[in-house]
């Protein structure tokens, strides 16, 4: 199972950005699915998750300003970030809980990190 991430760069303080994360490989199915992200010498920290059902849970500093959304047909999440500070910028990571095959094993995965930078 892979995890592609795109959708990162640099934008203006009040800009916008849209991250995308597409899931291939031997999936069965996809339970939760999210987005973290790691600022130069901090740890890494939750952004925003979805469940396979659609519940999402979001960090309270990114509240109101970013969305998660998922597309289950084609195993991608994304992330609507509105409103970014330069206190956004960091490598972000999305994950998926991926389910491999009828017995249920479940992993974890992670991408590759897309960098997003807010800055004037």
């Amino acid at each position: 199972v892979q995890l592609q991430a795109s959708g990162g760069g640099l934008v203006q303080p009040g800009g916008s950005l849209r991250l995308s994360c597409a899931a291939s490989g031997s999936i069965f199915r996809i339970n939760a699915m999210g987005w973290y992200r790691q600022a130069p010498g901090k740890q890494r920290e939750l952004v925003a998750s979805i469940t396979s059902g659609g519940s999402t849970n979001y960090a309270d500093s990114v509240k109101g300003r970013f969305t998660i959304s998922r597309d289950n047909a084609k195993n991608t999440v994304y992330l609507q970030m509105n409103s970014l500070k330069p206190e956004d910028t960091a490598v972000y990571y999305c994950k998926a809980d991926v389910v491999v095959d009828m017995w249920a094993r479940q992993y974890a995965y992670w991408g590759q990190g897309t960098l997003v930078t807010v800055s004037s």
